[in-house]
């Protein structure tokens, strides 16, 4: 499973391919799609926990308007993986609650 057409990003994966790494693992994205598509292209379907319950949340809205898709990019919490494209040597965690600063 992988974005094809993104409807704000407007690209297709036709970067480079390139490694992140994604809760200490490696995983090959192309350069220019979006972390969330990546991901599913992987079969990573949960960005983050919510803070209350620690619920599960993963794609939603696809277009950056909701925080379901909310992960840790290179240290920096909330970041939503559906509109923010790869680039190589990204690192990215599963956020818990609020990201580390406000875990």
């Amino acid at each position: 499973m992988r974005v094809e057409n993104h409807v704000v990003l407007d690209t297709a994966p036709s970067g480079r391919l390139v490694t992140i790494t994604v809760d200490g693992q490696p995983v090959e994205a192309f350069e220019g799609e979006a972390i969330l598509a990546a991901l599913l292209a992987k079969g990573i379907i949960i960005n983050r926990y919510t803070v209350k319950k620690q619920e599960p949340r993963g794609l939603f809205c696809g277009i950056g308007q909701c925080t379901d898709c909310a992960m840790i990019v290179d240290g920096k919490p909330n970041v939503r993986t559906c509109i923010t494209p790869v680039r190589a040597g990204m690192v990215i965690e599963t956020q818990n609650g609020l990201g580390k600063a406000g875990a």
